[in-house]
């Protein structure tokens, strides 16, 4: 059983310690030179020292955790552990743009700070810097108005032909500097959207209605700083029609994304607002009308037409999100109510855009692009280009008030008002060597804004030493490999620590043979390679547990345990075996050779009466227990042994009250008051002698005797003895009497109530007889009447004659 638990306390043990190095990816990559080392992760080192490797380890003993090679005895200075840095290259603070002051170019406002930096990046080893973001005043602003022209949107064109002046005078109160652009787009020209019989390509309306032609997006009037233009363009718009319900607006909103030079987008605050009374279709949907090839995200306006609608599908949503997302497009969905909820969850998935609830006629719009935009304004959310393989970022947000988001929301600050700043904590981490160690640029910029940070990305491949590499070294086998950082890089085709092998005869029985312990099966014993006839030994993820000996036979973590302990932890592991320290033996280093413990106060070893082995006394005969073999519990006499000094000393009295002082001192007395606060055996380590005796009163003692850990003796009694007491006559007699009496009152009650139950039984047996009596009222039979009686026989005759 004991060896059960000892292998699995090892078992626990090994599982910890393993646990706590797997973390060592240094170790775990196996690197066999200085730049895999690195890239390996931020911990890791290489030692260069060429005096660094011992008997039987690889080259890849060279790459640990720094900390475990100083600990190894690698100096400092033959250490290769490059660290990555970061390089401000242009840094241009932030500035204003305020009104009534000299207006500033849209080029020459700066709201992101810095704007190019470079970063050398060591695998696993962040570099940050921050961004700081600040909203300029009077900043300017394009606004292009693109607007479904179906015929249900007839009312709504009426309040849109006013929209340009009055836009224009309400964005004044934000900016100076504002320019409004108009579109329109109805449905692809092709059925079943619309109706293509001749008449219906003239007039698709019904009845009287003068509507225009079908069409897919207008580009009615490019962006213009002219509101009266606006109104005169849009006031001659006329309504379309065409047969379902959804409609083409995704077609328009990517021809306006993608073709700037038409629309005339400046690289300053871009807004699109999209107002309709229906639904989308998208991507997929042209399959309806045979289209089958995909939007191809490109430009394709003849005349300000789009021209393609008949040859390209719908874009998808991701199409659409990538294309206003390049070209820094906020979008504002201005729609009904009876469709908000759809574009609503349309504007979760695209960043930087609002929805608004437009009023049956739209003559709220022009509150509702105010609405929209304060709202896109006042957040602020960064996005980056896409990133090289291997290459994460993290964002920390420090907005306002002392907000501070992390995570996903680390990228965004809210409530964002004029003039304020908000900085950014832009982490950027590499793992390996991306692209072969290429330089990367990616870019950083706030949604809805031009401007960008530019992050060059240089990454930390290889050691500072390989540099200094020697091609075709004679310290690698005549010139086999490169000596490189302390060690020989080998060509293709040769193998062993200083290229001294080829491939080729590695794995051949005669280099085998040098690598086998007496001449058994096993290579290298199962723990280690055999190169050119030499074995190499594996490493271990614990940078101190290492195999070792020429066919990697020994090890030093192998030994022996003792108390969760490698040799008990008083001795070290060579070769499987524990090598103990002075004063220590055992095959786990656990048995003590200091005899001090085990001295009697006698001066005996064990009193005599055992031997002491590893520090503890082991009693030769087993009915004496504690420390050093003091005490017999089972032994007879032990309590009268102590008798009289336990009544002495306890309550004055017996043999030796005279000369308690002197012949009684041995033990310590506590008192105690009831039996059961005396010691029990499992109270103490140490054994426990309960004695019952009779004092000089002829009363009982109840004490116990032991002698603790510490040799010292101990005596518990009860604080009262138990004295007998003779019998108490009255209450005996008054019981005896008391008892005759109440059983004679007892005897009288019973036979009483006895005799009150028979007569009620025989006066009740009498009632019943007496009910159960009857006279006979019938004549004798001999009884003769002396009365005769006769009678006239012809008594009662009519006509009878006497």
């Amino acid at each position: 059983m004991d060896l059960k638990l000892s292998f699995i306390a090892f078992l626990g043990l090994f599982y910890c310690c393993f646990s706590q190095k797997e973390g060592n990816e240094c170790i775990t990559a196996n690197a066999k030179y200085c730049g895999e080392c690195i890239q390996a992760g931020a911990k890791c080192g290489w030692c260069t020292d060429p005096d660094f490797l011992r008997q039987g380890e690889t080259v890849s003993s060279r790459c640990d955790e720094v900390q475990g090679l100083i600990k190894r005895g690698c100096n400092m200075t033959f250490i290769e552990n490059p660290l990555g840095q970061q390089d401000i290259v242009q840094n241009k603070s932030v500035t204003n743009r305020s009104k009534g002051l000299v207006a500033l170019k849209p080029e020459e406002i700066t709201q992101v700070q810095p704007q190019k930096v470079s970063l050398t990046l060591r695998s696993g080893e962040p570099q940050s810097f921050e961004l700081k973001f600040k909203r300029a005043e009077d900043y300017p602003i394009d606004l292009y108005y693109l607007m479904d022209l179906s015929y249900s949107m007839k009312d709504d064109l009426e309040n849109v032909k006013n929209l340009g002046t009055s836009l224009m005078e309400e964005m004044q109160k934000i900016t100076s500097d504002f320019r409004i652009g108009f579109g329109s787009f109805v449905e692809k020209t092709v059925m079943p959207y619309i109706s293509t019989t001749p008449a219906k390509l003239l007039n698709p309306c019904t009845g009287d209605q003068n509507c225009t032609s079908p069409f897919s997006y207008k580009n009615v009037l490019p962006l213009t700083s002219d509101g009266n233009m606006f109104n005169d363009l849009v006031g001659v718009q006329q309504i379309s029609g065409n047969l379902d319900s959804p409609e083409g607006g995704f077609d328009a909103i990517m021809q306006v994304a993608v073709c700037g030079e038409q629309i005339g987008w400046r690289n300053v605050t871009r807004l699109l607002v999209f107002s309709t009374d229906a639904g989308f279709h998208f991507a997929g949907d042209g399959k309806l009308g045979g289209i089958v090839l995909p939007n191809d995200g490109k430009c394709h306006l003849e005349n300000n037409v789009y021209t393609m609608s008949h040859y390209y599908d719908y874009p998808s949503i991701a199409h659409l999100v990538q294309k206003l997302s390049d070209n820094n497009i906020q979008t504002i969905f201005a729609v009904t109510g009876d469709f908000q909820p759809v574009y609503q969850e349309l504007k979760n998935l695209i960043p930087k855009s609002a929805v608004g609830t437009l009023s049956s006629n739209s003559s709220n719009v022009i509150n509702l692009i105010i609405d929209a935009y304060n709202s896109l304004s006042s957040e602020v959310i960064l996005e980056n280009s896409k990133l090289p393989d291997g290459v994460t970022i993290a964002y920390t947000a420090r907005c306002k008030n002392g907000v501070t988001n992390v995570g996903e929301n680390g990228r965004k600050c809210s409530n964002i008002s004029i003039g304020d700043e908000v900085h950014f904590n832009i982490s950027i981490t590499s793992k390996g060597c991306p692209n072969d160690g290429k330089p990367e640029i990616i870019k950083v910029r706030p949604l809805g804004f031009t401007e960008e940070v530019e992050i060059t990305l240089n990454f930390i491949c290889e050691c500072d030493c390989h540099h200094q590499r020697i091609e075709n070294s004679p310290d690698c086998h005549f010139g086999n490999g490169t000596y490189e950082c302390g060690a020989c890089r080998c060509k293709d085709g040769r193998v062993g620590r200083k290229c001294e092998c080829s491939s080729n005869d590695v794995a051949t029985e005669d280099m085998d043979r040098t690598c086998r312990k007496d001449n058994g099966t096993d290579i290298c014993s199962n723990n280690g390679e055999c190169v050119c006839g030499t074995c190499e030994c594996k490493t271990r993820e614990n940078p101190e547990e290492r195999y070792s000996g020429q066919f990697c036979e020994c090890d030093n973590f192998n030994c022996d345990r003792s108390g969760n302990k490698l040799c008990g932890g008083h001795g070290k592991c060579v070769c499987r075996k524990c090598v103990c320290d002075p004063m220590w033996n055992g095959t786990a280093c656990d048995c003590s050779l200091d005899q001090s413990t085990c001295l009697a106060k006698n001066k005996q070893i064990c009193n005599g009466r055992g031997r002491c082995e590893c520090g503890t006394c082991k009693c030769d005969d087993p009915k004496f227990q504690g420390s050093t073999c003091e005490m017999c519990p089972t032994c007879p006499g032990v309590c009268a042994e102590h008798k009289d000094c336990v009544e002495c000393r306890a309550f004055g009295t017996g043999e030796k009250k005279e000369t308690c002082q002197k012949e009684c001192s041995y033990f310590t007395l506590f008192k105690v008051k009831s039996r059961e606060k005396l010691p029990q055996p499992n109270d103490g380590a140490y054994p426990i002698g309960h004695c019952k005796e009779r004092d000089a009163n002829d009363c009982w003692m109840y004490y116990t005797y032991s002698v603790t850990n510490n040799t010292e003796n101990v005596v518990y009694v009860l604080e009262e003895p138990d004295c007998p007491t003779g019998p108490d006559i009255i209450p005996i007699v008054a019981g005896v009497v008391a008892g005759i009496v109440l059983i004679g009152l007892a005897l009288l009650l019973i036979w009483k109530l006895l005799m009150i139950i028979h007569d009620r039984r025989e006066f009740a047996k009498f009632e019943k007889e007496k009910m159960n009596a009857k006279w006979d009222t019938q004549e004798n039979p001999i009884y003769k009447s002396p009365i005769n009686q006769f009678q006239n026989p012809n008594y009662g005759r009519k006509g009878a004659v006497l």
